[in-house]
């Protein structure tokens, strides 16, 4: 288990539309939650849902099997690693989490302030 299931900002039945919908009515920056991931594989079964400068972000959550660990958004060398899902968002309440725009090749950075449900 994650660690997901009983926080306040784990919604189990959003998918993608519903979270997104959400963040945009909140529009706060730093606004969030974590979702199922929209297609059922067992490497990245969750989503972090991050609104920030009017913009939603969609962020993998990873399961490293080999280390039994969580990651967020594509491998990379050196990255982060957390026992829960819990630990990777009790983390980027405390520090930043640089979002990265793919369309736009631009990075910005917010922590989780508000839980959106």
């Amino acid at each position: 288990d994650a660690g997901v299931h009983s926080k306040a900002w784990y919604t189990a039945t959003s998918d993608r539309k519903t979270a997104e919908d959400a963040l945009y009515r909140s529009n706060k920056d730093g606004s969030f939650l974590v979702r199922k991931s929209s297609g059922q594989d067992s490497r990245q079964p969750y989503t972090l849902v991050v609104f920030y400068n009017r913009r939603v972000y969609n962020i993998p959550i990873r399961f490293i099997e080999s280390t039994r660990q969580y990651a967020l958004g594509r491998e990379k060398s050196g990255e982060e690693r957390f026992d829960s899902v819990a630990e990777i968002v009790e983390n980027h309440q405390r520090t930043s989490l640089v979002l990265i725009d793919s369309q736009n090749n631009t990075k910005d950075s917010t922590k989780l302030k508000h839980i959106v449900r």
